[in-house]
């Protein structure tokens, strides 16, 4: 069934290159098995505070972290914090920044890094992004091995900002849960609630996930590692 949706979709069929996240419950549930590094994805934080936005912009970096080559990370305002960005992996040294002035200039900024072709992913922040935007993004992420990233902010009227069409391959959407308690004093390694929204080829799913650590990687919280996938179904379906 993957193979005759990828022909549909005008890969021919052949097998497209994808960074796995490491995690089987993560690529398991992906339709190839992975992240497809020649592709646009989105990601967003699932509300409007500065705790899921930081996650989602360190979900970001952890999946940078793990490509090959320098990032092109174009934002509109001096927010990021490197010292953060490196504990998820992502050395400071690996980024080239560009600010930009509107979401056009941002939109052209990664359009012409995806199409440079020598750059490990490219990252942007951005609110109002059309769908005729994505496409060019996509298209010119296909046939590369540069991963397109793109931080959806939601605007001041609110609403959901991965509710407008899309040609992304993939869209997340991130939220702070609650640390495993650590027999320390201390706080455990973040956790997130972890939302694929939508995946070409794929179903939606959810999981609960530990942050990026110093590789880039994420983790399943101990609780869940041996947990039985029926038991793994049955919390799909009760926050499905």
């Amino acid at each position: 069934m993957r193979e005759a949706l990828r022909a549909i979709e005008g890969d021919g069929g052949q097998r497209c290159p994808v960074l796995p996240f490491g995690v089987p419950a993560i690529d398991e549930r992906l339709a190839g098995e992975g992240l497809r590094i020649d592709a646009l994805h989105e990601v967003a934080g699932e509300g409007a505070g500065w705790g899921d936005d930081a996650a989602a912009v360190l979900f970001m970096a952890g999946i940078a972290a793990r490509t090959a080559g320098p990032i092109l990370w174009a934002v509109r305002s001096r927010d990021l914090f490197a010292p953060g960005l490196y504990q998820a992996g992502l050395d400071p040294k690996r980024v080239i920044y560009a600010e930009a002035r509107d979401d056009a200039e941002l939109l052209a900024l990664m359009e012409d890094g995806l199409r440079h072709r020598g750059l490990g992913a490219v990252i942007g922040e951005a609110k109002r992004v059309t769908m005729a935007s994505t496409r060019r993004l996509q298209l010119a992420a296909e046939g590369g091995r540069t991963a397109a990233l793109l931080l959806k902010r939601a605007t001041r009227e609110g609403g959901d900002p991965l509710g407008m069409p899309s040609a992304a391959v993939t869209r997340w959407q991130v939220s702070s849960a609650p640390s495993v308690p650590v027999p320390w004093d201390g706080l455990g390694r973040p956790c997130w609630r972890l939302r694929c929204v939508r995946q070409r080829g794929g179903e939606p799913f959810e999981l609960q996930v530990e942050a990026p650590d110093e590789t880039g990687r994420l983790a399943l919280p101990a609780g869940l590692v041996d947990r039985p996938a029926a038991a793994d179904r049955a919390l799909l379906r009760a926050v499905g």
